[in-house]
Formats: structure tokens, C-alpha cells, sequence
């Protein structure tokens, strides 16, 4: 077969050229799926050593058992399925690796702890205190924006202002927050 027969030939037909033992249609199933397989791995690992070595041996897996693949899915399905099981049996791996210690460490805690909660405490106070110094205008952006959560459009369209007005008010009213915070502490 010439070149450009294997570029163009289908799936099904490298498939059974490679079972025959034709090395450059194996190569040609290679190239069509090696990008797709290699991006697979690599956002689930986000390693591409391991993605390469995972690419690898999902197709020595294709290599040694081309002749059981069944034309009732196409090959990009039945590949797929090997590269999946090959991930998790990696996955599976690497979790055995883990130690009992590891495994049975308790997570992180999500509250803060007595210190950080004073410091919190303290922090709101002077907020809140800054925030009332702060002119009316000043404070009803800052309580929409950070507060409210409302996004910049939604304040614009509540105050009858135009956007860019916002924008500059939440920016002033945020650097007078900031220092009378700091000329507080």
C-alpha cells in the first residue's frame, strides 16, 4: 500500500491491515489518536510524563490484543475504553501507594481556629466602622458591590448612573475603606 492509501484508509481497514501485521498501518492508527489520548491523560493527571508513559502502554494494550477488537464499536470507542481502563488502573495504583497514615488522615479544618477568629472579628469591626464614616453615596456602592454582591451593571442600573461612573465610585469608595482601616490600626 502507498502512503497516502493508509492516510486516507479507515479506521476498521488499519485495524485489519495492522491484525495482518502491517507495521505502518499500526503506525497510522498511532498518529490519529495520539494527541486526543495524550491531552486525556494530561488534564487528568497534570503530568505528562505520566500521561506518556499512561499513552504508552494504552497502545501496547491496542498492540496485543488488535485481534480481539469487535467492528460492533467503532475503533475510536474501543480505544478510548482502553485508555480509560488504563487510567484508573493507574489511578487505582497510585492510591495502594498511599500510605494507612495518609489515607486515614482527617482533612484539613475548614473553620478558622480561636486566633483567626478574633482577627476576623476584628477586621469586620473596622470595616464596618470605616464603612460608616464613609459618605452615603460611598457606602451604598460599597454595601451593593461587596455586600450585595450585586455585579457593576446591576448597581448601575439601581442608581440610574452610567457604568463607568460605578466603576470609578466602588474604586474611590474602596481606597477610603482601605485607609481609614489602616489609620484605624
Amino acid at each position: 500500500m502507498e502512503i497516502d492509501d493508509y492516510i486516507v484508509a479507515t479506521d476498521a481497514r488499519l485495524v485489519e491491515l495492522a491484525s495482518e501485521g502491517d507495521q505502518q498501518a499500526f503506525e497510522h492508527l498511532f498518529t490519529r489518536y495520539r494527541e486526543a489520548l495524550t491531552r486525556l491523560f494530561e488534564q487528568r493527571l497534570d503530568d505528562k510524563a505520566i500521561a506518556s508513559d499512561l499513552l504508552q502502554e494504552t497502545f501496547i494494550k491496542v498492540y496485543l490484543h488488535l485481534d480481539s477488537y469487535s467492528k460492533s464499536y467503532t475503533f475510536g470507542q474501543w480505544i478510548y475504553a482502553i485508555a480509560r481502563n488504563t487510567l484508573v488502573d493507574h489511578l487505582r495504583r497510585r492510591a495502594d501507594d498511599i500510605s494507612i497514615d495518609e489515607r486515614f488522615r482527617s482533612p484539613q479544618a475548614t473553620t478558622p481556629t480561636p486566633e483567626e477568629s478574633v482577627i476576623i472579628r476584628q477586621s469586620n469591626s473596622h470595616f464596618y466602622a470605616a464603612l460608616e464614616e464613609l459618605s452615603e453615596e460611598y457606602r451604598r456602592v460599597i454595601e451593593m458591590r461587596f455586600l450585595d454582591e450585586y455585579s457593576y451593571e446591576e448597581i448601575a442600573e439601581k442608581l440610574g448612573k452610567p457604568i463607568n461612573t460605578i466603576k470609578t465610585q466602588i474604586r474611590r469608595a474602596r481606597a477610603a475603606v482601605c485607609k481609614l482601616i489602616l489609620e484605624k490600626e
